[in-house]
């Protein structure tokens, strides 16, 4: 093809094989010592968690203990962690194994088969969390139960993926959203409201009917679980699945996340 030149040529030079040769040197040249360069810079040799991980003879762990209404007997959970990368700025906690022992033998085949599937999931390494989801989301067609506190719990497998996030969460690998300011301070004005108010109506019955509400009062709380801090004709809120919810200026109110059917 002719390429036609409409300018005036002012010099030329003729491109050898040699200086071909002499820009390719170079370049390798320059990327020799680039190369050098990188290597020459310190790397941290991060550990990740993965199945090839072997055991160490020495896990550190805890143990959450499970007391069902659905078990004559308590649960024991263990969940071991091993330490990735000890002594340095990137050392981490992960799980690595995790145990459930009980003198019920019931349900012996399922957990033993739960506990091996959740442990190689941990080694397998990874973002593990969402066993948390999968397990809370597990429902027991014969209906769920309240742990102690009034957290409602809908089968027995969701109250050990409860458990599997608080230790996550005090491990570091979950994150709770912390309550803003003004959350917390909307929920501790509705439940002085509620107590002012309870307060109130006592104050108008006489001694007798009041001794009596209060022995009633006690009694309700007993029943609710050890560590029950609402009242015990509260309800399910759904939105923090804590039997908090009751009725303030005809709207439903949560007294444990602030929660209001009125908005």
């Amino acid at each position: 093809m002719a390429v036609k030149i409409e300018k005036k040529i002012k010099g030329y030079s003729v491109v050898s094989l040699e200086d071909k040769t002499k820009e390719a040197a170079k370049a390798s040249a320059a990327s020799a010592a680039a190369a050098a360069k990188a290597d020459e810079l310190p790397v941290a040799d991060v550990i990740q968690m993965h199945e090839r991980i072997e055991r160490p003879e020495i896990l550190i762990g805890s143990t959450y203990k499970i007391k069902s209404p659905l078990f004559e007997h308590a649960l024991y959970v263990t969940i071991n962690d091993i330490v990735l990368n000890a002594g340095t700025e990137h050392e981490s906690r992960r799980p690595f194994e995790i145990f459930i022992n009980s003198k019920n033998m019931d349900h012996f085949q399922w957990i033993v088969a739960l506990t091996r599937i959740m442990s190689a999931v941990f080694r397998k390494g990874g973002d593990v969390t969402f066993l948390v989801d999968e397990m809370k989301a597990v429902f027991d067609p014969r209906g769920g139960y309240f742990k102690a506190g009034g957290v409602y719990m809908p089968s027995l497998v969701a109250e050990m993926g409860a458990i599997v996030e608080d230790h996550l969460k005090s491990i570091g690998m979950i994150h709770d959203p912390e309550m803003s300011d003004a959350q917390r301070a909307l929920i501790a004005e509705k439940r002085a409201a509620y107590e002012q108010r309870g307060s109130k109506k006592n104050s108008d019955v006489t001694p007798a009917a009041a001794s009596a509400a209060v022995e009633s009062r006690s009694e309700d709380v007993a029943v609710t679980g050890e560590g029950a801090s609402f009242p015990p004709t509260a309800t399910l809120c759904h939105k923090c699945s804590t039997k908090a919810l009751v009725l303030m200026d005809g709207c439903a109110t949560c007294l444990n996340c602030g929660y209001s059917k009125c908005g």
